[in-house]
């Protein structure tokens, strides 16, 4: 047993019910938090099972997950419930949602209804106010830049070792100004930054998902969780399908007074932020893997860069970007890690 794991043990026997608890793990994410199941045991020798949450303080504040876990959940969001918080040493006790991501529900049969719910959802937290003594980080042009930076200093640089010249890096730029200006011109919203089936758990017979990981959350881009949700970097689904997803939670959003796009304007919208999302995420799979030893996310670049494949066919703007990508990164990534589908279909 590890240290944090030995004082953590004791941090949680110190609360009734809990005085002979074990720690089981349950999981770690690609942070570097790390998670416990615990039972809670009452006078009749019941079990209730809760979660331990251990986020190393000088690595991970958990400060953030707690201010923003209690508003949200005031406010109606189904957040996991926080019953005793220690912050300096990075311990927290958790409602537990059970093991049932949504990515293991996920069929062809379910994801109608399951999408419906998460979508659902995300309406609420979008609707949740601003607390003014403690406004959420604005995803301005800095954080935009920086998120897109990781693809080239990560992926392209440092895992598959291209050495960019300036006509390349030139192109790069102007695809990320391209991508930034049109995420600053769309409607401010609460963003929960990482809104996909790995963060959302099915409960039961409810249609709500218990909603996690959001302590990174900040106000921007009205697109940027649905693109999180429906171009997940860890599922595909058939083009036809994101779109009617789309459509729907546009007009839900359009009528809870979220924007007041068209149909053509909000997909555009949605296209480019999962650019910028995706430009991100491949970068940190990368970096996760060089960094931080977790190579299992490498599987899930040539997904991700898929989804960029096929986004910046579709847009003018971006021809030598997806030239470029294609004959330059795709072929790198294929011999390194993996086949890049340009349309992954799920039948």
């Amino acid at each position: 047993m590890d240290n944090r794991l030995q004082t953590l043990t004791a941090w949680v026997s110190q609360f009734p019910g809990f005085e002979n608890a074990e720690a089981q793990p349950v999981s770690g994410d690609a942070s570097f938090r790390r998670y416990f199941r615990v039972c809670k045991t009452d006078v009749n020798g019941n079990q209730t099972p809760f979660i331990v949450m251990d986020s190393p303080p000088e690595l991970e504040d958990c400060g953030p997950f707690v201010h923003i876990g209690r508003h949200w959940r005031q406010s109606g969001i189904t957040v996991p419930r926080i019953f005793e918080a220690d912050p300096v040493r990075g311990f927290l006790l958790l409602e537990d949602f059970g093991d049932r991501l949504m990515l293991g529900q996920l069929t062809p049969d379910t994801a109608n209804s399951l999408y419906q719910g998460a979508l659902d959802e995300l309406i609420l937290i979008q609707q949740i106010p601003e607390q003014p003594d403690s406004p959420l980080p604005a995803y301005d042009t800095a954080l935009l830049n920086r998120e897109m930076a990781l693809f080239r200093d990560w992926l392209l640089e440092g895992y598959l070792g291209l050495e960019l010249d300036n006509i390349e890096k030139s192109m790069l730029d102007t695809t990320f100004a391209l991508l930034r200006e049109s995420a600053l011109a769309q409607p401010e919203v609460t963003v929960h930054r990482d809104y996909h089936s790995r963060n959302l758990l099915v409960r039961g017979q409810s249609s709500r998902p218990g909603v996690i990981d959001f302590q990174d959350a900040v106000s921007g881009p009205v697109t940027y969780d649905a693109v999180s949700l429906l171009k997940d970097c860890y599922i595909r689904w058939p083009e036809e399908r994101i779109c009617e997803w789309l459509e729907n939670f546009r007009k839900q959003a359009l009528e809870a007074g979220l924007h007041r796009a068209d149909q053509d304007t909000f997909r555009q919208w949605f296209e480019l932020m999962g650019m910028q999302r995706h430009l991100k995420a491949a970068g940190i799979f990368a970096r996760l893997a060089m960094r931080d030893g977790k190579t299992r996310y490498l599987e899930d670049i040539p997904r991700t860069v898929g989804y960029l494949l096929t986004a910046s066919m579709q847009q003018p703007a971006l021809r030598h970007f997806h030239d470029w990508l294609a004959a330059v990164a795709v072929p790198r990534i294929e011999e390194l890690i993996g086949p890049v589908p340009a349309q992954e279909h799920i039948q």
